[in-house]
């Protein structure tokens, strides 16, 4: 059971790290993608570079709304 728990702890911090609101909102656009593909919105041709201009967005933001506090 401690590995399983170590295993764990390992993947949510390298998935989180410091910031929980940069590998939500990754999550948040990367689950909008895939909702826009299953019900066929836009092709994956065109959604993959609006993927990559949401992910640094968010990152981006966070950013800016860390150096702020």
């Amino acid at each position: 059971m401690r590995f399983v728990r170590g295993f764990g702890r390992f993947w949510f911090d390298f998935i989180v790290g410091d910031d929980w609101r940069i590998a939500l909102g990754v999550v948040l656009v990367l689950g909008l993608g895939a909702l826009l593909v299953a019900i066929d919105v836009v092709g994956t041709n065109v959604l993959m570079p609006l993927l990559a201009a949401a992910i640094v967005a968010v990152v981006a933001a966070s950013i800016v709304l860390g150096a702020r506090r």
